[in-house]
């Protein structure tokens, strides 16, 4: 008897089949980009329940702000002020050490280093994937965001941005595990890397040999050597340096100067030029560092114009201890080197009294036109 329904693929078949095209939407996603458009679309078409699961948190934070009593919004105006006055005496000072900066930069002929553009979002949700650590923020494509953009707190460097949606991204921490930052120490310009380790630990610093001089409180900053990320801002603290006495190098644990598990309020950048708006892989480094160094070289070496034309080369050839290569014969017409007394009263196929040792020495070179002598001291 026939059977109604037809038996299908064996269990082992269709477990192979689904690993094998896991594999390849991973390769494809990994390394080809397949799936960043389709990515984008789904963030797109989500972003409505993220501004609506955060709309609870706005509600109360407004209803609380309306209930504070007018006492207490009196001493935080006070307290407002008072901390805006020593921010504004602190920028008098900051607009001086910037002015002093330029004229120092231009005179070693180094370029100025321009103002970055920020925009302030707002956090709407951290990540659910316990693998990886992530945060939503509220501005997307419609704002200009772009991948690889820096984001910072009033605290630090917080991450960069890996997923840009037509109104939400994503934010890749520097606390992420697949996350490193190349960074300096502040206090001797130590160029190290900062991987992350979660955000329940503190970031370690990588490939550190046993006599580097780094200690517990140094303070590390961006290094702006990985393309992304400008120089100067504050990424971590030493907390930790442990010397592994069975291997050549020394732990170093720094704690993210960021609170990364409270984040509330960010801060995206913008450079001011076109170029900083798209992240610079390793080999474009190197050339906008070469570009950069060849900009600088005729502020630091003189022009051609201020060394003045090239001395004339000077040949004794009166000189008997001068061995060398055959000399080209002069033209018909030439006039004949000046020599002195003993050279002039020798012919020019004889060697000088300290070559006459060798039988060879006295061969007189063949001259390039088959015709003239060649020159005094050019026989070999």
């Amino acid at each position: 008897m026939k059977p109604i329904f037809s038996r299908g693929p064996s269990l082992q078949l269709r477990l192979f089949l689904a690993v094998i095209t896991a594999i390849v939407i991973i390769f494809a996603d990994s390394r080809l980009g397949t799936f960043v458009k389709i990515r984008t679309y789904m963030d797109t078409a989500v972003s409505p329940f993220y501004f609506l699961a955060n709309g609870p948190r706005a509600m109360l934070d407004n209803l609380s702000a309306n209930l504070t009593s007018r006492e207490q919004l009196e001493r935080e105006n006070t307290a407002l002020r008072q901390e805006l006055l020593l921010k504004n005496s602190d920028l008098l000072l900051l607009g001086q050490f910037r002015q002093e900066n330029a004229r120092l930069r231009e005179l070693l002929g180094s370029p100025l280093r321009q103002e970055e553009q920020k925009m302030v979002t707002q956090v709407l949700s951290s990540g659910s994937d316990p693998y990886s650590d992530q945060v939503v923020i509220d501005k997307g494509n419609v704002n200009g965001v772009y991948e690889g953009q820096p984001v910072i707190s009033d605290k630090g460097v917080v991450g960069q941005v890996v997923a840009v949606g037509q109104f939400t991204s994503r934010v890749l921490l520097i606390c992420d595990a697949s996350h490193a930052l190349p960074i300096q120490v502040l206090r001797n310009d130590i160029r190290v890397i900062a991987a992350g380790n979660g955000c329940t630990e503190d970031l370690q610093l990588e490939h550190l040999p046993n006599n580097t001089d780094i200690r517990v409180g140094d303070v590390l900053v961006t290094s702006g050597l990985g393309g992304r990320f400008p120089e100067g801002y504050p990424v971590a603290v030493v907390s930790s340096v442990k010397v592994d006495t069975q291997r050549a190098y020394t732990v170093i644990q720094a704690r993210p100067t960021a609170e990364l598990q409270r984040l509330r309020y960010l801060l995206l950048m913008w450079g001011v030029d076109s170029n900083s708006r798209t992240a610079l892989p390793q080999d474009e480094v190197h050339r906008v560092a070469n570009e950069r160094l060849m900009q600088m070289m005729p502020h630091v070496l003189p022009s051609p114009e201020e060394m003045g034309p090239p001395a004339p080369a000077s040949a004794n050839t009166s000189s008997p201890d001068f061995v060398g290569p055959p000399a080209k014969a002069a033209p018909a017409k030439a006039t004949p080197p000046k020599t002195n007394g003993a050279a002039q009263s020798k012919p020019a196929n004889t060697a000088t009294p300290r070559n006459t040792t060798s039988p060879a020495m006295n061969q007189t070179a063949p001259s390039p036109q088959g015709t003239s002598p060649a020159a005094p001291g050019g026989s070999r």
